[in-house]
């Protein structure tokens, strides 16, 4: 059934019989009567076209609105539109709208776009690595020919960044140049041809490549949008040759910052899928090399590398606070400093990063800040104020993961031969030298065994972070525990402690808590809350405890997480006009998306019509979806909770 109907006019009076506390949406909190005569906006009045309840009278006003976007009059509205299973609607707008509206280019067509940074009011500015002149050229060209957007193009000087520089070009912050192409086009010497390759952004106030948000979206899209995928992979790869690492994301203000490395994983995932196309294995052999370096250079070298135990730190460059929070997020760090030096709060701030007054405990705190921020759990309990002496359980796997994947690339696909050429080459290696399987199988038997003698606690049957300071376990209790079972560094017998005893301590309604409510402690103003604490919980840990759980034959446990999670995130999306977030209270189901932490949650701040959902939950949904049994999607689609359809005898996984 449908209906055609005034676009204006069923919208004004829609808000305002339904959106009762007039916030542009149509959620469970409203006290309208939940029922619209959507025939009385017709010329076919006489027809009964009755949407009632939250779900549809939401859905009506996103059609209506998306039609007054699109300059629509009249629109037809189907009744299969409003009535959708929100499983498959929230599939579909993901995958036909959602990925396109947070995809971006760096080039004449997108910098308009890429190049603004909410997080940081300033003109638009570029900064071009040292090697890359056809793209000094280019976007030289691109200011002239477009003076009104006011683009300042910058050269990054030769050399290692260091923290001064870094910090001195704070105040004119601006985005780092990412990979053109196509190279055929390159060859003709025109710089005006040159064409940005895709990437993914967050969304909400993250307008930028992050790396690991990244790949975790990667997964999400393959099957849709692989084209973006691989401009995600060639973006990384510049990154590592031209700024020395996958940076948190590409603004000035990170070049000193890395982010939990995944470029191999995805770079598998990519030749997986695409192996029979004729340049499939350089592209796989070029993100070898990339990760090799950055593996080489950043992550297992000095101050990252700890040698006592052979495990690797999140230790960035850098000087002072990171300039992208607000002073306010510092409000507990720089408190004790007003009375010592008769100043507010922005004062203490712009003393201190301006040199005026030198604090060494500041300077440890922010060290340590710095590295959180590395670790992409920016912020937790679990890792402030010390994270920059942890051997994370994070972090080893991930590094454990390169090895291993490194090792199975040059054994099956490359003869046992890498050739290393001049570009990914690093200090005391010779131009073209040769590379066996053998160098990573060392390597990756050297950091199992690590991860053994230091990440994992008998006692408490799961993996904790290792203090390379105080040659302490940590006491902390965090999602990461899993992170063994994902990359294979756990035996069968720690893979059944961790499902005992490691599970328990963090599984919720929801799903997975990144951290157990113990280790989060009691909520003051001195110990405030963190968004990467209990009772948050991140689409990364959901997806990495599924894969790791399955690899070790844990099916039903991961499906109950799985399932989980997916009914969480459906719920909050029906309830609450299309809603999906960065981060959600697992402890709950009837306002999961309201987080009252640091910055709040990304995702929440639209009207009418949720646009782009936030990048790497979405991915989780398309990808947790993709694992479900056709039982459990249907369940999903009645709302059941994992009790209502196990009690059912259903089981979620595949």
């Amino acid at each position: 059934m449908s209906i055609s109907v005034e676009v204006d006019r069923a919208m004004r009076d829609l808000l305002q019989h339904e959106d009762t506390d007039h916030d542009g949406l149509i959620t469970v909190d409203d006290q309208g009567p939940k029922d619209f005569a959507l025939g009385n906006y017709s010329d076919q009045r006489d027809t009964d076209f009755a949407v009632r309840g939250v779900y549809q009278l939401s859905n009506l006003l996103q059609e209506l609105f998306l039609a007054q976007k699109r300059s629509l009059k009249i629109v037809t509205i189907e009744r299969p539109q409003l009535e959708e299973n929100p499983a498959q609607r929230l599939v579909r707008l993901i995958t036909t709208s959602w990925w396109d509206s947070l995809t971006r280019r760096i080039d004449a067509e997108g910098i308009e776009r890429a190049a603004p940074d909410p997080k940081m009011k300033d003109a638009p500015r570029i900064y071009i690595p040292p090697g890359a002149s056809e793209q000094f050229a280019y976007y030289s060209q691109v200011a002239k020919d477009w003076p009104a957007m006011g683009l300042d193009v910058q050269w990054l000087p030769q050399g290692k960044m260091t923290a001064d520089f870094i910090q001195g070009i704070n105040h004119k912050p601006g985005i780092l140049a990412l990979d053109m192409g196509p190279p055929q086009l390159k060859a003709q010497g025109n710089p005006k041809q040159l064409q940005g390759f895709p990437f993914i952004v967050p969304g909400g106030c993250f307008n930028e490549l992050y790396n690991w948000d990244s790949c975790f979206c990667a997964l999400g899209m393959l099957d849709t949008h692989m084209n973006v995928v691989k401009g995600i992979v060639r973006n990384l790869i510049f990154e590592i040759k031209h700024y020395g690492k996958m940076l948190n994301a590409n603004r000035s203000y990170y070049l000193g910052r890395a982010q939990p490395p995944l470029l191999t994983w995805l770079a598998l995932k990519v030749f997986e899928r695409a192996k029979h196309e004729p340049d499939a294995l350089e592209n796989l052999k070029s993100a070898i090399l990339a990760a090799r370096k950055e593996y080489l250079e950043w992550w297992t070298s000095i101050p990252r590398l700890d040698e006592g135990s052979g495990l690797s730190r999140y230790r960035p460059i850098g000087k002072g606070s990171p300039p992208e929070c607000r002073p306010i997020a510092f409000t507990h760090v720089f408190t004790p400093y007003t009375e010592k030096y008769g100043m507010n709060l922005k004062e203490v701030y712009d003393a201190y990063n301006g040199g005026t007054i030198t604090e060494p405990d500041l300077d440890a705190f922010f060290d340590h800040d710095r590295a959180v921020r590395e670790s992409g759990h920016d912020t937790s309990n679990r890792v402030e104020g010390v994270c920059a002496d942890l051997a994370t359980v994070d972090l080893n796997c991930l590094l454990y993961q390169i090895e291993n994947d490194i090792f199975f690339v040059i054994e099956k696909y490359l003869g046992d031969r890498l050739v290393i050429p001049a570009e990914f080459t690093v200090t005391g290696e010779t131009v073209d030298m040769v590379e066996s399987s053998h160098v990573w199988r060392e390597r990756k038997s050297k950091r199992k065994a690590a991860i053994e003698k230091y990440l994992w606690n008998e006692e408490k049957g799961i993996y904790v972070d290792y203090n390379t300071v105080t040659r302490q376990q940590s006491t902390a209790e965090s999602a990461t525990c899993l992170w063994p079972l994902w990359c294979g560094a756990a035996d069968g017998r720690q893979a059944a402690k961790l499902v005992k005893y490691g599970i328990p301590s963090l599984e919720c309604i929801g799903g997975l808590s990144s951290t157990s409510a113990k280790t989060r402690g009691t909520v003051s103003a001195s110990n405030p809350q963190k968004q990467w604490d209990y009772p948050y919980g991140w689409a990364p840990h959901q997806i990495i405890a599924w894969d790791g759980l399955k690899r070790y034959g844990y099916h039903d446990e991961a499906g109950r997480l799985l399932y989980r999670w997916l009914h969480m995130m459906t719920r909050t999306f029906q309830d609450w006009n299309g809603t999906v977030c960065e981060k959600y209270d697992v402890t709950q189901l009837e306002r999961s998306h309201e987080v009252e932490a640091e910055y709040g949650n990304q995702g929440r701040d639209f009207k009418y019509a949720p646009q782009e959902g936030f990048g790497w939950t979405n991915a989780s949904y398309i990808y947790g979806t993709s694992l479900l049994s056709e039982d459990a999607k249907g369940a999903l689609a009645q709302g059941l909770s994992y009790e209502e359809f196990s009690e059912g005898g259903g089981k979620a996984h595949l």
